[in-house]
């Protein structure tokens, strides 16, 4: 979208209807997929921030109770349909946390991610993030240094998520295997609960 194309639609009052309405009900739903979609809108449209707030705290919570339910009938998340959308949540949560330097709280979030899909690409970008969460290396300095921008994963679905880097994800995780095999077993009690 252009700035016109912006400007038209922050100002096209059905629009904004449509928006606040499809909003409430994905909330009152609980339908990830709608939250999301007006979340995405909301945000590139620069909509009231209070809300955007409220609707990502919904989609946490209805991420969070999905994931807990699967996990409790001891299955994976694969990244289809509304279970990508609960990856993405979670990791998006992490994300935010490592963003304010909340390393412990990230690295928590990204162990159970990693042991709870069933992705091998995605476990082993977490499994990066979990030894880079260790060595307390800010988001932005990791960012600016490792992500590779120039490469972009031809698969679609992993457009959510940190997995194209300036190294090799299996060598970079066999020089950290001891401090990766610390924080699983630091961190294993989370699965355990």
């Amino acid at each position: 979208m252009d700035k016109n194309e912006l400007n038209e639609a922050r100002t096209n009052p059905e629009f904004l209807k449509y928006l606040e309405e499809t909003r409430v009900s994905s909330m009152e739903n609980k339908d990830i997929s709608a939250m999301y979609e007006t979340l995405d809108s909301m945000l590139v449209l620069g909509l009231d921030e209070e809300k955007i707030n409220s609707l990502y705290e919904a989609i946490l919570i209805t991420a969070f109770e999905n994931v807990e339910k699967i996990v409790n009938e001891n299955k994976k998340l694969d990244l289809v349909d509304n279970n990508l959308l609960y990856v993405r949540a979670f990791y998006e949560h992490a994300i935010e946390k490592w963003s304010y330097d909340n390393f412990d709280g990230a690295k928590e979030l990204v162990f159970v991610l990693a042991n709870i899909i069933d992705d091998e690409i995605l476990e082993q970008a977490l499994n990066v993030l979990l030894v880079v969460l260790a060595k307390n290396i800010s988001l932005d300095d990791f960012y600016e240094t490792e992500v590779n921008l120039d490469m972009n994963s031809s698969n679609e679905k992993y457009g959510y998520f940190l997995v194209d880097f300036k190294f090799i994800p299996n060598k970079f995780l066999e020089e950290n295997k001891e401090l990766l095999q610390e924080q699983y077993k630091k961190l294993q009690p989370l699965l355990d609960a």
